[in-house]
C-alpha cells in the first residue's frame, strides 16, 4: 500500500493519480508561464511532511517556501 498519493486532474482528460512510497516520497509542479507551485510530501523521521514553495519555471517566477511542516498542520515542534 501507498504512503502517499496524489491526483490531477485537467478540463479535456480524466483524473490521473500517482502513489509515492515512504521511500521515494511524492513531488507535484502546478505551473503557468509566470512560475509554478511544487508540492512535496515525504517521511521525515515518522511524520507524514509537506513542503509547499513557489518556484521557477522556464526562467520566470521565484522561490520561496510557503509551508513547510507535517501534512497533519500540526505544530512542528510539538511533534519532535
Amino acid at each position: 500500500m501507498s504512503q502517499f498519493y496524489g491526483t490531477i486532474d485537467g478540463q479535456s482528460r480524466t483524473t490521473a493519480t500517482r502513489r509515492g512510497s515512504k521511500a521515494s516520497g511524492i513531488v507535484t509542479h502546478a505551473a503557468s508561464w509566470d512560475g509554478a507551485v511544487r508540492v512535496t510530501v515525504h517521511d521525515r523521521g515518522g511524520v507524514d511532511w509537506a513542503t509547499v514553495e513557489l518556484v521557477p519555471w522556464h526562467g520566470a517566477g521565484t522561490h520561496r517556501v510557503l509551508y513547510d511542516g507535517p501534512v497533519s498542520g500540526e505544530d512542528a515542534k510539538a511533534i519532535a
